[in-house]
């Protein structure tokens, strides 16, 4: 039930008023309760009372952005701006570390041990899981308009959206026309010592990959051109990213009184890391830092734990990286390929704000799940370290409500998951929703981002293997039993695995005690 709603309100409030159950005008009822319990209750039909919802999905966009401090050079006034009106949460977690895996369990609910969709290679969650409402799903039942464009889930059908909007392949800025005589003979190339191919657009050739590195991974497949990063001397219409915002403002500005579901699923700051070269001007004349990394960072963990760090899984090697001199042009384009994200978001929010739905929006804004550049020797996301787990989550309740939440700008320190994304929008906007969902509703945080939860969050990377996070620990468990242990108050970076220290055997033996609960 909608909080809110009239049964809720009496809920709360019938032993204060149980004289006004003879009366039967149901709108004085409903106001005189409201009254008394502090929240306003709208005399308005149901689809009236349900806000509308903007649901902003980044890929791969971990913590470098201004208002997590992830990074002192990022810059994200606009996200920034967007958490000065909601609610952050400073510690919110995927369900597990790719992009399929992660948006199957935020647009089910449900995780991997119930869907079977593990990895990116799992299949897509409609195959694996078909008996599962999705969460388009559920506000369409509720009477509500779907839209959705960009990489929202891990498949091409893109989910049960009433519209859907594609744009080209996910990893190229190019139109998909253009792309079409050279992608498929092309694309192998970065398996060779010395890649080399050249592209035509709009009149001018581009030599890909832009970095010249060879590719750490399969060779014979397209995978591999993907570590790459640099800046493309083209206007921002021939991104995808900026394609999608058009179209998103499109439904904006069409759309009827019926409340609607908006998603946006942007691509960047996915690799490759080809941004507009505007985006890379301002690392000219004051290259960007690089993270810290230690050297003997591996040294305490077990040989399987070293896999996961050292093998290019989803990207390229550091070592490759390193060699190739690459580092600190990678940062750069990471932060270039966020900061043009973030200018769409920007345009996005302009013109929500300029719109009859300004008031009665809430606004979610997430990523899948987080990226190494160099952390733990690693590149790219599917681990179970802090890196790769952690994602900037914002919820921004309606303006219309905003006196039943937290003041704009709060933050919320207690561990969170993506998987309480489903919970907490049909919380938040009395649209009903599968009862055995994995997540909880967060809007008890909304309205009190202080209160203590003693909550652990888990993420899972493959069978077997596993991460816990509490509101001060990360407990990891692998498939062959090996076990880390980490204390982000006094160790953010996660360099010294107290996995063996006997001061925290209890804490150890906690955490473990806790696998079973995750497990298939």
């Amino acid at each position: 039930m909608a909080e809110g709603s009239p049964f809720l309100v009496f809920v709360d409030c019938s032993a204060k008023l149980s004289s006004l159950i003879s009366m039967k005008n149901t709108l004085l009822l409903v106001c005189a309760l409201s009254v008394f319990c502090g929240r306003p209750v709208h005399a308005q039909s149901q689809s009236e009372e349900r806000p509308n919802v903007l649901f902003i999905v980044i890929d791969d966009l971990n913590d470098w952005i201004g208002c997590l401090k992830g990074h002192p050079d990022a810059l994200t006034p606009n996200i920034d701006r967007l958490a000065e009106r909601g609610v952050l949460f400073t510690n919110a977690h995927c369900a597990a570390p790719a992009c399929n895996p992660s948006r199957a369990a935020v647009f089910s609910g449900l995780l991997a041990t119930r869907t079977g969709v593990w990895s990116n290679g799992s299949g897509s969650i409609e195959k694996k899981s078909p008996d599962s409402v999705l969460l388009p799903t559920s506000f369409s039942k509720a009477g509500y308009l779907t839209f959705g464009t960009g990489k929202l889930l891990h498949s091409s059908k893109q989910g049960p959206f009433d519209k859907y909007f594609a744009t080209q392949q996910r990893w190229s800025p190019l139109p998909e026309s253009e792309l079409a005589d050279y992608t498929e003979e092309e694309l192998p190339s970065k398996g060779t010592d010395n890649p080399r191919h050249v592209v035509e657009h709009n009149g001018k050739s581009y030599v890909l990959p832009l970095n010249r590195l060879p590719s750490d991974r399969s060779p014979d497949s397209r995978k591999g051109e993907s570590h790459d990063w640099g800046p493309w001397d083209v206007p921002d219409s021939d991104f995808g990213d900026t394609l999608i915002t058009d179209w998103a403002l499109e439904r904006l500005g069409t759309a009827k009184k019926k409340p609607f579901f908006l998603a946006v699923g942007y691509y960047r700051p996915h690799i490759p890391l080809w941004a507009p070269a505007r985006f890379f001007d301002r690392f000219e004349d004051q290259p960007a830092k690089l993270p810290v990394v230690l050297d003997e960072d591996l040294d305490d963990l077990s040989e399987t734990a070293r896999q996961w760090a050292l093998e290019p899984r989803t990207a390229g090697s550091h070592a490759t990286t390193i060699r190739n001199g690459q580092w600190g042009r990678a940062v750069e384009a990471y932060l270039a390929c966020t900061t043009y994200v973030d200018h769409e978001i920007g345009r996005l929010l302009d013109a929500l704000d300029q719109s009859r739905f300004a008031d009665n929006t809430a606004i979610v804004l997430w990523s899948d799940h987080g990226w190494h550049l160099g952390e733990k020797q690693h590149w790219g996301k599917w681990t179970g370290w802090e890196r790769s787990t952690r994602v900037p989550m914002i919820i921004v309740p309606p303006k219309n409500r905003r006196a039943d939440f937290a003041p704009g700008g709060s933050r919320c320190a207690q561990p969170v998951g993506l998987i309480d994304l489903y919970s907490t929008l049909a919380d938040l906007c009395g649209v009903e929703a599968p009862t055995d969902l994995d997540g909880e509703s967060l809007v008890p945080l909304l309205r009190d981002p202080a209160q203590q939860t003693g909550r652990v969050v888990a993420t899972l990377f493959s069978e077997g293997n596993l991460s816990l996070r509490d509101e001060r620990f990360r407990y990891l468990r692998y498939e062959d039993g090996s076990e880390e242990l980490y204390d982000l108050e006094t160790d953010p970076a996660e360099w010294y695995n107290l996995a063996a220290d006997p001061h925290h055997a209890e804490r150890l033996d906690a955490f473990a005690a806790q696998v079973e609960a995750f497990q298939p």
